[in-house]
């Protein structure tokens, strides 16, 4: 098998939300892979230097390097380590998470077309970043989907959707959080009983703003601050709709999980949304910002509970393709390759 070297941002280690890393390599080395990771470091530069150094360590003895790249400051990191790379003459392979990676070919060509022509492959979990790549100019793509492991998620068919919502991800200005507590506020003028769970971590004043507007307006909602994949998945089964407000997205693996677990999702229909849910199939999808809109949506599931279950079943469905006992053969196809 294959010796790998896998570069990102390790955040399950230090109490944050698992990242691509944190899932897949993993699930590789239960393939028989060797891979060798790097960084959980929280400070950004230790973080850098961990990972350059892992790969100048392991240089010699690994066929290729991948690289989790996103859209963010964190996109730094995927250009010095794939620079670093290309003087060692070592394969990378990068994983294109950020949603706001089409900004970059616009804002910084050079440097984006650089980094993505020279890579062995641009692994693209949705096909929306893959279709922009193309039109870019970049045709090393290769699409394959973020993995879940759907024998950990059960199933609900909820047959009478409530006005329970829960949303899943970290608090950024990026995923609009504050949105969800508008469409609370608009949702208890008609449903005294509705509720609302926000479940992620700190990442910017998101949380905050949205504790102060909750206390203002006096809403139900709970905080929930990060849990682990068991006890969110446990606490699904109380909330019937999962609610998804980012501006920026592409194929986020809480969306994925929530349609595993048959939660009906209400989204922004942003990034790579339309690619991962098709309106009125398998979601609903609004445009961004819309709390008007948004709230119809919710209403329409819950005065349509035949609809509902459905767009809950045909979901459940659609992500059975991610499981990674598909996906592996994707993977194990690719870096045999090497």
């Amino acid at each position: 098998m294959k010796n790998l070297v896998y570069i990102g941002n390790q955040l399950k280690v230090r109490g944050g939300t698992p990242t691509s890393i944190d899932i897949l390599a993993p699930l590789l080395r239960t393939e028989g892979f060797t891979v060798h990771t790097a960084s959980s470091r929280k400070n950004e530069l230790l973080r850098l230097s961990a990972m350059l150094t892992t790969i100048l360590r392991h240089h010699k003895s690994t066929d290729a390097v991948l690289i989790d790249t996103y859209s963010t400051r964190n996109f730094w990191y995927a250009v010095l380590c794939a620079q670093l790379c290309r003087m060692l003459s070592l394969d990378y392979i990068l994983l294109l998470h950020g949603g706001d990676l089409p900004n970059r070919l616009k804002s910084q060509p050079e440097i984006t077309r650089n980094l993505f022509s020279n890579a062995r492959f641009n692994i693209c979990p949705s096909l929306y970043i893959q279709e922009i790549l193309q039109q870019a100019g970049v045709n090393n793509t290769r699409f394959i989907p973020n993995p879940v492991q759907l024998e950990a998620y059960e199933f609900k068919l909820r047959e009478n959707p409530r006005p329970r919502l829960l949303w899943v991800r970290s608090f950024a200005k990026i995923y609009n959080p504050l949105l969800a507590l508008k469409v609370l506020e608009g949702l208890l003028k008609n449903h005294p009983e509705a509720k609302l769970c926000m479940v992620g971590p700190l990442k910017d004043e998101s949380l905050e703003e949205c504790k102060d507007y909750a206390r203002k307006k006096n809403l139900p909602v709970t905080f929930s601050g990060l849990l682990s994949k068991e006890e969110w998945i446990e606490l699904s089964g109380d909330y019937d709709i999962f609610l998804n407000t980012t501006d920026i997205d592409n194929t986020p693996v809480s969306v994925i999980e929530a349609m595993t677990l048959g939660l009906t999702v209400v989204s922004t229909n942003v990034g790579g949304m339309p690619y991962l849910i098709e309106n009125g199939k398998t979601g609903l999808l609004v445009p961004p910002g819309e709390v008007s809109s948004l709230l119809d949506e919710i209403n329409f599931l819950i005065q349509n509970p035949e609809e509902a279950q459905k767009i809950s079943l045909a979901a459940r469905e659609k992500v059975e393709a991610f499981d990674w006992t598909v996906v592996k053969h994707d993977w194990i196809e690719l870096l045999n390759q090497l």
